[in-house]
């Protein structure tokens, strides 16, 4: 039986840590954490938060391995509706990767909340 992507995607959520914006730019500055937009580089480029670093979700595992080879590293994970990022938070948790957050504020919320 095929499943909707919003199915799919509330799935997905029950196994995942959900945080807000602010919480999860505290975090990471305390914890040294590293914020990832996982849109497009053109998404990005339109509109992104500060001190954010942008790996697409079609590259975030092979960079991510690079970047970041901190299996214990705290990530949060964010694009402008959630989706993208659930299904990023995903997939690093199944390459190993043990601290993985996905931030469900709007981008606006993410923007104000890492200036």
């Amino acid at each position: 039986m095929l499943k909707t992507i919003p199915e799919v995607i509330a799935q997905a959520r029950e196994s995942l840590t959900i945080i807000a914006a602010a919480e999860a730019v505290a975090l990471a500055k305390e914890k040294n954490g590293v914020i990832i937009d996982v849109r497009e580089p053109s998404e990005y480029a339109e509109k992104s938060a500060a001190g954010t670093i942008n790996i697409p979700r079609g590259l975030l595992e092979m960079k991510m391995l690079q970047m970041y080879p901190n299996e214990a590293q705290p990530i949060f994970l964010h694009c402008a509706t959630g989706a993208r990022a659930i299904f990023s938070a995903e997939q690093l948790k199944r390459v190993g990767y043990q601290n993985v957050s996905v931030i469900t504020s709007s981008l606006d919320d993410i923007c104000n909340a890492c200036c």
